[in-house]
């Protein structure tokens, strides 16, 4: 025996479980709250940084696309009587397959002898391609003097270039330049101010007295009172125990610490390069009427033969006839009501079907006019 199933209250749940689902994701969208930031996201530790190294060496290896500098010479012959090998005075080695660079690292914060570090190898004379070569041992210096890695391997060159017995050339890329990963170990390591002191710093990202105040709070609502202070819009110091391994997991329960930022000043970020336009969401524009047009000014020059009368003496000349257009496109005016927001202020320009460049005028005569009120950089 079969059951009988109506349909219309088959679709009749489904519907109503449609609606349940959508009614709970709109309730669930209104009642969330707004998403905070980690602190890690919003502030480094103080003295906890990267470091730059530099270093000078010699790429060899090279299939006759090294470079011919005085320094480079100078530099082969120093390694040579290093290895115990004197060059007879006044003789050019002629060094096709060698190159003069510099070694650029960054290394890390509390990285350790041992530990490899990536490294970028660049052609500083005139050498062509550094393909294919091989990278001698290279000291890696700090700002103070001291050696904190030794580089040395294989390039990796992204780029390459061919050249014609003609002259004609062709480049891809910067064959100049590569990388080898992990080309570098590090000798020793750079003193950090991590351990010292009976309190951490963290430094925002961005200097703001509202963040740097709402850091506070957050720290202050989850470890206890008078356990965090600022100094500024930058810096929030942070009582921390002394002990090195208790220190490592205090600051694993700070930098989980979620904190609303906020929100940025009103700010138009203007690139006259490529035409970009980015409007904060704070800008607001007062009341103001804008009317922007074209003018087109057109010169035609017409060459003509001029000949004297047969029985007259005289050379044919060329005079030129000018013609001169100008021409003006309708402009259209817009009105910004006051304290308009972001959203009008678009649908307004596009009704008007501006390009970027007029946009940037008109956004720059409202700054003049002292009707956008919000900072106006142009980069």
């Amino acid at each position: 025996m079969v059951a009988s199933v109506n349909l219309s209250k088959v679709i009749l749940c489904k519907t109503t479980v449609r609606k349940c689902l959508a009614i709970a994701l709109m309730t669930l969208m209104v009642a969330s709250p707004v998403l905070a930031d980690r602190l890690k996201d919003l502030a480094r530790i103080k003295g906890v940084r990267d470091n730059q190294l530099v270093g000078y060496g010699l790429v060899v290896g090279l299939a006759g696309t090294g470079d011919k500098a005085p320094f480079t010479n100078q530099t082969f012959r120093n390694m040579m009587n290093q290895f115990g090998v004197t060059l007879p005075e006044g003789v050019d080695p002629k060094l096709a397959n060698v190159a003069a660079v510099t070694v650029n690292a960054t290394i890390p914060p509390f990285s350790k002898p041992g530990q490899q570090i990536d490294i970028t190898v660049s052609s500083i004379g005139n050498a062509k391609s550094l393909r294919g070569g091989t990278l001698l041992m290279t000291t890696l210096k700090g700002a103070d003097g001291n050696v904190y890695a030794l580089a040395q391997g294989s390039l990796i060159v992204g780029g390459f270039g061919a050249e014609g017995l003609d002259g004609s050339r062709i480049t891809v890329n910067i064959p100049s330049a590569g990388r080898i990963p992990n080309g570098a170990t590090v000798e020793r390591e750079v003193d950090s101010p991590f351990n010292r002191g009976d309190t951490v710093t963290f430094n925002l990202l961005r200097a703001d007295f509202t963040t740097a105040r709402r850091v506070v709070d957050a720290i202050n609502g989850n470890l206890g009172p008078d356990m965090a202070y600022a100094h500024d819009a930058t810096s929030v110091s942070v009582r921390a125990p002394r002990d090195a391994s208790q220190r490592v997991s205090f600051l694993s329960i700070l930098e989980n610490i979620e904190v609303n930022p906020a929100e940025a000043a009103a700010k138009v970020v203007i690139n006259s390069r490529t035409g970009t336009i980015v409007v904060g969401q704070n800008v607001k524009v007062s009341a103001a009427a804008v009317t922007h047009g074209n003018l087109t000014v057109m010169i035609q020059e017409n060459p003509n033969a001029v000949q004297p009368n047969p029985l007259a003496a005289g050379n044919t000349e060329v005079v030129q006839d000018s013609q001169i257009a100008v021409t003006e496109d309708p402009a259209r005016m817009f009105k910004f009501g006051p304290a308009v927001t972001l959203n009008e202020i678009v649908q307004a320009v596009n009704q008007v079907g501006a390009a970027p460049g007029d946009v940037m005028a008109v956004l720059e005569a409202l700054k003049q006019a002292g009707a956008l009120r919000a900072e106006l950089i142009v980069i």
